[in-house]
């Protein structure tokens, strides 16, 4: 899921909030499921109250979703791992940890965080429920003890939920770093933490099945969407990991390409579609100013630039300064330049030393050198 695709909220410590457009469809969803659960809890309430409370409600309940993925960013942040953003989307939210932990306590602590907060969130508002006079099992006589009672639960629900043993659920990073606390071996860990994750993914898909066929209806079809998400995310994960393990001792300037094709400013669009990207099998272009690289262009500023104006414009009005482009050095490890690229959604990085530019570093590049890995690992 593209994470980028997100609406933006703001900042806090630092840390951008933001919601993904899924999370319009599911907002949606609880409010009118919340609607009924309070039309259902005191029939005598009238349609402004409901909706009210379920529109309220529903807002809370997302906030209480950041209060977990903050309470794992704050851990990650105290171990100087820096956090870049937090997304609610369809299923929940993400913080997108720019690192991985070092070692197995930090791991273990930053994943135990937010079922920790989850779980004290809802005995706080529980604890306020039954402090306004709320008992429970009795149905609540008041819109605000029915928001408390609601959120108490879905919390501690939460909470509980993300403590199943399967990766990438907080509960399979917890035992991923037991397994890697008491193994040593990293690998070894995520291999197990991960196939644990499939097996709960595959069988709550089993399970949801059914139910749907025997009278859950769409309660039955939610289980199934949740283990499947759940199976194809602990797959990725793993090859993740796999990915970064096969390519940890891989610099930037390892794989980077050294073709690159120096081009003067004031060559225009036209010639350069027709001279090189037409007829070269090049991919890097520096855009060159007083015998200085002063930029790069790339198939995507031509794309940008209207057809009839290639004739007319420079490579230099439309290149991409380099003062203003992601770029690494050649010491940068693989595994950093392939996070920069999945981050910024980019399909190319620059290698720069010494304000030059040493070479370009793309996708097919690390996937060529990844599956040349990964087919001497297996003759192994």
């Amino acid at each position: 899921m593209d994470m980028h695709a997100q609406i933006k909220l703001g900042r806090i410590f630092g840390i951008e909030l933001g919601l993904h457009y899924s999370w319009l469809i599911i907002a949606a969803l609880i409010a009118f499921s919340l609607a009924q659960h309070f039309r259902a809890t005191d029939p005598n309430w009238s349609t402004a109250v409901v909706w009210g409370a379920a529109l309220i409600t529903s807002v809370l309940f997302f906030a209480c979703l950041f209060a977990h993925e903050l309470s794992h960013s704050f851990v990650a942040l105290s171990r100087k791992i820096p956090v870049r953003r937090i997304t609610l989307f369809a299923l929940g939210g993400v913080a997108q940890i720019e690192k991985d932990a070092p070692d197995a306590g930090t791991e273990f602590w930053i994943a135990i965080a937010g079922p920790i907060a989850s779980l004290v969130l809802g005995a706080i508002l529980l604890g306020a429920a039954l402090a306004a006079g709320w008992t429970p099992h009795t149905p609540p006589g008041i819109p605000l003890v029915a928001v408390l009672v609601w959120l108490g639960y879905i919390n501690v629900l939460l909470g509980i939920f993300n403590m199943i043993p399967g990766f990438p659920l907080d509960g399979g990073r917890v035992f991923r770093a037991i397994v890697w606390q008491a193994t040593g071996n990293a690998e070894r860990a995520m291999r197990m933490a991960t196939r644990v994750g499939q097996w709960i993914g595959g069988g709550l898909i089993f399970y949801g099945i059914f139910r749907f066929f025997t009278g859950a209806g769409f309660a039955g079809l939610w289980l199934v969407f949740i283990g499947w998400f759940l199976l194809d995310a602990a797959k990725a994960s793993y090859l993740q990991f796999e990915t970064t393990t096969l390519l940890k001792d891989l610099k930037a300037g390892d794989l980077m390409s050294r073709d690159c094709v120096s081009l003067d400013g004031g060559t225009t669009i036209q010639e350069f579609v027709d001279e090189q990207l037409l007829r070269s099998p090049h991919r890097c272009f520096m855009v060159t100013e007083a015998g200085r690289v002063a930029g790069l262009v790339t198939p995507r500023e031509v794309k940008a630039t209207e057809r009839g104006r290639w004739p007319e414009t420079r490579l230099s009005e439309v290149m991409r300064p380099l003062d203003k482009i992601h770029s690494i050095a050649p010491e940068t490890p693989t595994v950093e330049a392939i996070e920069l690229m999945a981050r910024e959604d980019l399909n190319q990085i620059p290698v720069i030393a010494d304000h030059q530019v040493e070479g370009m570093i793309t996708r097919a590049r690390i996937l060529q050198a990844l599956r040349a890995r990964m087919e001497w690992s297996s003759r192994e």
